[in-house]
């Protein structure tokens, strides 16, 4: 099986097999034109605002477009542990609230919890690929379940329509990191009430901004409970270009609200030319191509007696395969010498396919991570 992607697309080194996707992607080659882009419309004054607002509305409706949402329910913040802070910081939190979370989810979605000042939520833990153990968790005090669409640790992915009826029954917020999905994975974001995702991985972006997406369906009256200049409506200026701070500040009515500063405009210009490329594939294909990878990958480790922490199902696994090891870092470093570009950290060995890999890639790993287990 050859690549979806062709390789030359992308800035990878020759004879190199990446499978970064989960942490890092190769840059795009034509990002360099996105870059040229934002200086040239930066240097014009006052008349490059208009080319740069432009740009930001080009971003929500192609983010709209690959999550089947509108593109007033899309926004932008610098990434998701902002994101995920400001909807903490806009509840009306009660004592005796609690919010359940898988133990292993991701820090970005954990810590604007676990550091919130009084009343501090309960933090209550289930793991989230078992429904009914979420279930047990939650009870009228429950304000909201937080997943990952697909797990950073592990690439299980959890039954969301599932998550979503246990959240109705109680009147808690499906609130689903999406980082380790999109761009891969299609995305009906339309099932959560909020949800977001950094740009730098699958999605072929760069750090320094994250979609944030608000469902004004289900949750028509939600607000931050802080604002910046950019998040404010002109209907809040009073005489002499002053925001009226005594009246009371007006927030836009779409998510925009989430942007309370000047939006990241560079990784903007980066993402609308990652999303581009990525609309010339279906989602589906895409999807169909690196499961095929994870497939094959978690055969022959289960041939050679390795056990892997990602499920066998692809409809309950993402793009990346992850091996436990207590010597993970060494064996990605004995990799990288061999030309294989794993990623490691947290006691696995994490290998992550997208559209640029192949078969061939798939052999390749084989053999290192063969030769670079101890």
């Amino acid at each position: 099986m050859k690549p979806l992607f062709d390789p030359a697309d992308f800035r990878l080194p020759e004879g190199v097999t990446h499978v970064c996707a989960a942490g890092e992607t190769p840059f795009l080659k034509r990002h360099a034109r996105a870059f040229e882009a934002y200086a040239e419309d930066k240097s014009l004054g006052h008349h490059g605002r208009a080319p740069q607002e432009a740009q930001i509305e080009r971003a929500r409706e192609g983010a709209a477009a690959m999550w089947h949402v509108q593109p007033g329910d899309i926004g932008f913040v610098s990434n998701v542990a902002e994101g995920v802070a400001m909807l903490v910081e806009s509840l009306d939190w009660r004592p005796d609230d609690n919010v359940v979370l898988d133990p292993d989810e991701y820090p970005s979605d954990v810590g604007p919890l676990a550091l919130r000042h009084e009343p501090r939520p309960q933090l209550r833990f289930a793991d989230v690929m078992d429904p009914a153990a979420v279930a047990a968790q939650v009870d009228a005090r429950t304000r909201m379940i937080v997943v990952s669409a697909v797990s950073y640790l592990n690439a299980q992915r959890p039954d969301l329509a599932a998550l979503r009826r246990v959240a109705d029954r109680v009147g808690a917020l499906l609130v689903v990191d999406y980082t380790q999905g999109a761009g891969w994975m299609p995305i009906d974001a339309g099932i959560t009430d909020f949800a977001f995702s950094a740009c730098y991985k699958w999605m072929l972006g760069t750090t320094g901004v994250a979609i944030a997406y608000w469902n004004r369906a289900r949750q028509p009256g939600w607000a931050p409970a802080s604002a910046g200049w950019f998040n404010i409506t002109g209907n809040s200026i009073i005489g002499g270009g002053r925001p009226d701070y005594v009246g009371g500040l007006q927030l836009k009515p779409d998510a925009m609200r989430f942007t309370r500063g000047n939006p990241a405009h560079a990784p903007l210009y980066v993402l609308n030319e990652a999303m581009d490329y990525l609309r010339q594939y279906d989602a589906h294909a895409v999807q169909a191509h690196v499961q095929r990878l994870t497939g094959a990958l978690l055969a022959r480790l289960a041939q050679h007696g390795i056990p892997s922490t990602t499920p066998q199902d692809p409809a309950r696994h993402g793009a990346s395969v992850c091996v436990e090891h207590p010597e993970a870092d060494a064996a990605v470093e004995a990799m990288y010498a061999r030309g294989v570009w794993a990623w490691g950290g947290r006691g696995r060995i994490r290998i992550s396919f997208h559209g640029y890999n192949g078969m061939a890639d798939v052999e390749r790993i084989e053999a290192a991570l063969l030769a670079s287990l101890p």
